[in-house]
């Protein structure tokens, strides 16, 4: 038996001198039969939690159950990993007579995400290929439907386990929403000088005008140095405030990510804590397509919507032009515009 990643046709033998693939394919041509593993069920991720409570007594929360499943819709080096993580890894957890909750789960995803493991390691090392990429970035951006994605492509950035095809191309859980965003702009996250303490209010709070005022300004001087440094320069823009935010957030908070093909817009949750409690920030992320008030118009409604789910009364929608012929005088704004009795701070770059 062979096992790996990807069905062992799709591995090729590469001629380093004339930097091309040998004609006739894959140096596995013995296959008899390729079988790949499904993610688990919700009942069989659980059933595989209670089995660790049947052998130590210890307990999860239900919350924890749900939030394990929520993050990772049953990929298995993923549910196994967070299961490690949060009842081994973590020394207080040990102890058996402690329930695991959802607090915890987080807490061990965002240890595994930020301690690089190998699965997440290999994962960056995907997101390089071409046949990913091309799948990948529109769905990144938010962008409409390519007129056409080859279908082995879409089938093979499946069987990675990246994607999900279930009605429309989505990635395939929540983990994996925030580890590619995160990947892609690593370099750039711990590389770009700014400072969590520069923009915080005395009450511990972030200040979000103050923090995407700096962004503006540094997206005028830099987006096309640092956006060209991306392999995924379609969905630059929207990849280089997200490696913003994520340099000023790791110091405590989170950022919280949804997007994918034919939304035309990525939404982002900020979640800080804070004396009284927690900071939402909800931050619509739109590229320019129609005319800007029509944008505006549309992204406030969505902004509005997405802030109503996430409970916040503190919004921003931040709207790139990538028109070559606009000069930055004509694309940089800032306006403060309602919609349904919400407050926005509208953006432009």
């Amino acid at each position: 038996m062979l096992c790996g990643v990807r069905d062992v046709r799709d591995y090729r033998i590469h001629s380093a001198k004339e930097k091309a693939i040998i004609t006739g394919g894959s140096a596995f041509n013995i296959k008899a039969k390729s079988l790949r593993l499904g993610d688990f069920t919700r009942e069989e991720t659980d059933v595989l939690y209670l089995q660790h409570t049947e052998e130590t007594g210890q307990q999860f929360e239900a919350e924890a159950l749900g939030r394990v499943w929520e993050l990772t819709e049953g990929q298995p080096w993923l549910v196994n990993a967070l299961g490690y993580e949060a009842c081994f890894e973590t020394k207080p957890s040990r102890d058996r007579t402690r329930v695991i909750t959802a607090e915890m789960i987080d807490e061990a995803k965002e240890s595994i995400i930020l301690r690089r493991d190998t699965h997440i390691d290999q994962l960056a090392d995907k997101l390089r290929e071409d046949r990913v990429r091309q799948v990948i970035e529109p769905i990144l951006g938010g962008f409409e439907q390519p007129e056409e994605i080859p279908t082995d492509d879409l089938y093979y950035v499946r069987d990675l386990g990246l994607i999900k095809i279930d009605g429309h191309l989505r990635i395939a859980n929540r983990i994996y929403q925030e580890v590619i965003p995160r990947e892609l702009t690593f370099s750039t996250q711990v590389t770009i000088t700014e400072e969590t303490s520069w923009y915080l209010l005395p009450d511990g709070r972030l200040d979000m005008n103050k923090l995407l005022a700096s962004f503006q300004g540094f997206f005028r001087e830099h987006s096309e140095h640092w956006v060209e440094r991306f392999q995924y320069k379609e969905a630059g823009p929207q990849l280089l405030l997200q490696a913003f935010l994520q340099r000023i957030v790791n110091k405590g908070g989170s950022v919280g990510r949804e997007y994918g093909l034919g939304r035309m817009r990525t939404d982002l949750l900020v979640i800080w804590p804070h004396e009284e409690g927690a900071q939402k920030v909800v931050l619509e992320l739109k590229i320019l397509h129609k005319s800007l008030e029509q944008t505006i118009t549309q992204g406030l409604k969505q902004t509005a919507a997405y802030m109503d789910r996430a409970g916040t009364e503190e919004g921003h929608l931040v709207i790139f032009d990538r028109q070559k012929d606009r000069t930055w005088d004509e694309k940089i704004f800032h306006r403060g515009e309602s919609f349904n009795d919400k407050r926005i701070q509208v953006w432009g770059m």
